[in-house]
């Protein structure tokens, strides 16, 4: 399939990689042929069962050397209508629930059995449904769905679609449909993003590796979390036009740091935000990770306006004013305590370039030091009872320490 030819992970390659991962304190999540043993059907699906001779044989290997593994995955991109080809729900069912025998058989008496996950995919309600009833109540740990919505890499209007908010919308319907199926189905398994690189095919040089991109993944973890996502993996570490890291230099790209600020400042308490003012701010928010209050996501789409944004515990509310104003609308609702501070995060391309690989917080470049070592991540402290800036084209994070969000306590 694809032109691919036939391919081997020998255990000594094996056994190097789970030194690199023991190394790196990566949780790993590794992917099993799910075509194994299966026969090509006229309608271009694959017919059969899973044969799991070969994958049990490296689960056992794993254990006995006790390599420590966080998950084991069946498939990759087999559901409804596949691509490439496609194994029907019913069949699939009948594979994870093999697998999960397998795990439970390997790792029985383990005080960390892995988790098995399922079907790496792109979301199809009717077959993601059946999936997840036959499988229930828990012969699956999480259901796994891959995201590209800006369509191939090749593609001349990524930056308009990413800076499109009714088009970054478009995505709300798949992450309500899945926690909507979990939640009714009666089922412990979560739902992950197991792959998401926004544009397939390796992305697009100066649009899926720069500060224009991470608009569209700041927003999508932001999204996610809303519905219930308990993981969201990102293609790429390094590789095609998406990673995380330069391919050629292994400096960070802006996502990177965007993905870094979110570990840091995010917690995992979601909380029910609205925005009131324009559509072009996307307005997330979370309880403090590791500290008190509440941390505030704003993604400005708009190249035109500043936005001077209040946060109160009704909501979040916006005056839109044109580039340099300083003008403000002061809201009522939650008050701050006299001279409480928060901490921002304002993040801007160099030059006020969207297309920039190099991200400013506060005005300065952040760049590793002559050792590789990431810089200081470094918050500019602001009187509370003033709104936040939101500047043309930026992104901040506001950590407020002072407020108090019941469910944060």
């Amino acid at each position: 399939m694809f032109g691919f030819t036939q391919g081997c992970l020998p255990m000594h390659r094996w056994d190097e990689l789970n030194a690199f991962f023991q190394k790196s304190g990566a949780r790993i999540v590794f992917g099993l042929n799910a075509l194994n043993g299966r026969v090509p059907l006229p309608d271009g699906s694959m017919g059969g069962p899973w044969d799991y001779t070969n994958a049990a044989s490296l689960i056992r290997y794993t254990a006995s050397k006790g390599y420590k593994i966080h998950g084991w995955e069946l498939g990759n991109e087999l559901s409804g209508t596949g691509v490439g080809t496609k194994v029907g729900a019913d069949q699939y069912a009948a594979d994870v629930i093999a697998l999960k025998s397998v795990v439970d058989n390997v790792y029985q008496g383990s005080p960390s059995k892995p988790l098995v996950l399922a079907p790496g995919g792109f979301f199809d309600a009717g077959w993601f449904t059946e999936l997840i009833i036959k499988t229930k109540p828990n012969l699956l740990n999480v259901v796994t769905h891959h995201i590209y919505n800006l369509g191939p890499g090749v593609d001349t209007h990524l930056i308009e679609k990413i800076l499109n908010p009714t088009y970054l919308d478009g995505m709300i319907s798949t992450f309500s449909n899945l926690q909507g199926i979990l939640n009714s189905a009666g089922t412990s398994a979560v739902a992950w993003v197991g792959e998401s690189g926004g544009a397939y095919n390796s992305g697009h040089h100066l649009v899926t590796d720069s500060f224009v991109f991470s608009f569209w993944f700041l927003d999508q973890l932001g999204m996610s979390a809303k519905y219930d996502t308990k993981s969201y993996c990102r293609q790429s570490l390094i590789g095609g036009n998406y990673g995380l890291l330069n391919k050629e230099t292994f400096q960070p790209n802006p996502d990177y740091y965007s993905a870094l600020l979110w570990h840091r400042l995010m917690g995992t308490k979601v909380l029910s935000t609205t925005f009131s003012g324009t559509n072009m701010i996307r307005a997330y928010a979370h309880c403090a990770r590791d500290s008190p209050g509440i941390t505030l996501l704003l993604i400005n789409l708009s190249g035109n306006s500043t936005n001077q944004v209040t946060v109160t515990s009704e909501g979040v509310h916006a005056n839109a004013v044109k580039k340099h104003s300083r003008k403000t609308k002061h809201l009522p609702g939650y008050v701050q305590a006299a001279g409480s501070m928060r901490e921002e995060y304002h993040l801007t391309p160099k030059d006020g370039s969207l297309q920039s690989q190099v991200m400013l917080l506060n005005g300065r470049a952040l760049v590793t030091d002559a050792n590789g070592g990431i810089p200081r991540l470094e918050p500019v402290k602001v009187d509370a009872a003033q709104p936040i800036a939101v500047a043309p084209y930026s992104i901040v994070f506001a950590h407020i320490p002072n407020f108090s969000a019941p469910a944060c306590s």
